[in-house]
């Protein structure tokens, strides 16, 4: 039996599909009524791999849809998608290019199917990232509050009142719905036990890395994008650099490594060993981070919470 392969671009009104290798097309309504359908004629042509683009979340009510109907969806980084379609000359861009594009992309690549999220967990991603859009807009409205004349410097300072009350609400939300969760509060409790690892590292990593613990120590390390690359070329030996991933996470641990650094033993040792030996300190922090995810990662699979003892054994 043939494989088929689909591509599905996602727009706010619409569903572009493509399907590999038969080179149908067709649309769809980006509705429940649509999508409904949608679900039906995919699941006639039994395919191998759905491909959609992760793309800020228009996408989630339709791969809601599929995986919940057993259908293999896999999210893919855009960034990936759009240098394959340079590697393949297909400079233009509409949506039934990006769909075809999607569609060559799943069936030369094949990229691994993820288990997605649930509902709860979706729910506890977007309290994360509300709180992520707040401490953004409180930090623009502080770096304008002195660059004002006086008669603006009034309503900025409103606003971050009101946006410091949002940002109390969502933090207050965010750690009655982990509480209120005992997977989760398990979780949290094992992640929290570790010096530097603090509320705002805990509760991204329950809701945006759900794949922590479940993996091994590269997979992880890549998933996030602190596992270094290597850049060489024939005699060429270029210095090796973190790249891709999970970028929102990313951010968070560099913040929870800076603090580990200050109250960690074992952070703060590897730290100084690795100053000592003449390594810069961006470099260093980084490696920390490495580290940290990697014990993180580590005590999750293994539902214990912090030892260091056995970690310096």
């Amino acid at each position: 039996m043939q494989e088929r392969f689909i591509g599905i671009d996602v727009s706010k009104r619409q569903l572009d599909v493509a399907v590999r290798p038969e080179s149908q097309n067709w649309t769809a309504a980006n509705d429940e009524p649509g999508i409904r359908q949608l679900v039906t004629s995919l699941k006639e042509l039994a395919p191998k791999s759905i491909i959609i683009e992760a793309s800020g979340g228009q996408e989630t009510q339709v791969v809601a849809a599929l995986a919940g109907a057993n259908l293999p969806v896999v999210l893919v980084n855009p960034r990936c998608v759009r240098d394959f379609a340079k590697a393949l000359g297909k400079l233009a861009k509409t949506d039934t290019i990006d769909a075809e594009v999607l569609a060559h992309f799943g069936e030369a690549v094949q990229p691994e199917q993820r288990p997605f999220k649930d509902e709860e967990t979706q729910a506890l991603a977007a309290l994360v990232k509300r709180r992520r859009q707040l401490v953004d807009m409180l930090t623009e409205e502080k770096n304008r509050l002195h660059q004002t004349p006086a008669k603006i410097q009034k309503n900025i300072k409103a606003n971050i009142k009101s946006l410091e009350q949002c940002l109390k609400d969502i933090e207050k939300e965010l750690k009655n719905t982990i509480i209120n969760c005992p997977v989760w509060e398990e979780k949290n409790d094992i992640l929290r036990s570790v010096p530097g690892v603090g509320e705002v590292l805990s509760s991204t990593i329950l809701a945006d890395l759900p794949e922590l613990g479940m993996l091994n120590r590269r997979q992880i390390s890549t998933l996030v994008g602190v596992a270094p690359l290597n850049r060489d070329s024939g005699k060429f030996k270029g210095q090796r650099r973190i790249w891709g991933g999970r970028s929102y996470v990313r951010h968070v641990l560099y913040m929870a490594t800076v603090a580990a650094i200050r109250c960690n033993e074992i952070i703060r040792e590897f730290y100084e060993r690795l100053i000592k030996v003449g390594k810069k300190a961006k470099v260093a922090i980084t490696a920390c981070m490495h580290k940290l995810l990697i014990i993180l990662n580590s005590m999750m699979k293994r539902g214990t919470k912090w030892q260091p003892k056995e970690i310096l054994a």
